[in-house]
């Protein structure tokens, strides 16, 4: 079997093309385990797996929790709202108690950039980056280019618009990393005050209307409105935004082509996205929920075979 070229998946900065690949190709194995009627190997039965998630998540803890069981991983959930982080635990004494215990990988969310790459270089086992603040994403750049892999070939070429709020979203900043590495072409789509600053270093294109975005493209990735991590106010209203930069399915239904619409959820339904696109035949989102599955579990297991 070959393995990947780094010990921990901090971002997709430091994966290499052939790593991409051979998660994908994984990836597929698993798909494929994922149909039987019995869901589950012994690929990793004696090892340990943290999940630490100092921020709140639903969809990326429970498709990790998903993952690690059918690998047949011993799991440990520790969620920072309920530990002695709120009386004043430093993060790397929180981790240390935990691999005490004897832990073989960290799968960790956290809300400062850069925290599993602190973690990485302190702690001897595998971290995983499940998000840091605004920084990465990784596994959901994975699953989100593995969902368009599966539905339009070969990404090289491939046209794809990023829409909503970049500025705040850590998926954004993978998508972009991987689609390039991948040959992808990326516009951004947003209003300019959701754009950061640095977007003119990643080479990528950018327009304000998303009517020519949709024209553009063959997959719309549609991001959520993070309000939770806005400090002050970057448009007047949400109905404003959703005038503006929300897509609805005539929008999709008009264009002279059909494309793939994704959103990494959870959606805020009427505003970036309306019901009836969301649910539509353009959309892949559900696709993507079950992909998360396979490529986490790929992830997990090539990284294991490293111990």
């Amino acid at each position: 079997m070959s393995s990947l070229s780094v010990r921990h998946l901090l971002g997709i900065k430091e994966l290499s093309v052939k790593d991409i690949e051979l998660i994908f190709s994984t990836a597929d194995q698993f798909k494929e385990v994922l149909q039987r009627p019995i869901k589950k190997v012994p690929s990793l039965r004696d090892i340990t797996i943290a999940n630490v998630f100092f921020e709140n998540s639903t969809r990326t803890r429970l498709s990790f929790e998903l993952a690690e069981k059918r690998l047949s991983a011993d799991v440990v959930n520790f969620s920072a709202s309920s530990s002695s982080v709120k009386k004043g635990e430093t993060l790397l004494d929180t981790v240390q108690n935990i691999l005490a215990m004897k832990v073989d990988m960290v799968v960790m969310r956290h809300s400062s950039p850069g925290a599993p790459h602190f973690l990485a270089k302190h702690i001897q086992a595998n971290v995983i980056n499940a998000g840091d603040g605004t920084h990465e994403h990784p596994t959901q750049a994975l699953l989100d280019a593995y969902s368009m892999r599966e539905k339009l070939g070969d990404l090289g070429g491939k046209r794809v618009a990023i829409i909503g709020d970049i500025l705040h979203s850590r998926v954004a900043l993978s998508n972009i990393f991987l689609l390039k590495k991948m040959g992808a072409e990326v516009m951004l789509c947003s209003p300019p005050t959701l754009l950061p600053k640095y977007v003119g270093q990643l080479g990528v294109q950018i327009t304000y209307d998303v009517r020519r975005a949709l024209a553009w493209c063959d997959v719309a990735n549609v991001l959520r409105i993070q309000l939770e991590r806005q400090q002050i106010k970057y448009f007047p209203s949400l109905r404003e935004y959703s005038l503006y930069f929300g897509i609805n399915k005539a929008m999709l239904d008009a264009l002279d082509r059909p494309i793939v619409l994704m959103h990494p959820g959870p959606i805020n339904r009427g505003v970036e996205l309306s019901s009836d696109a969301a649910d539509s035949h353009h959309s892949i989102i559900l696709d993507q929920v079950e992909n998360g599955v396979a490529v986490r579990m790929a992830v997990l297991y090539l990284l294991a075979g490293q111990r």
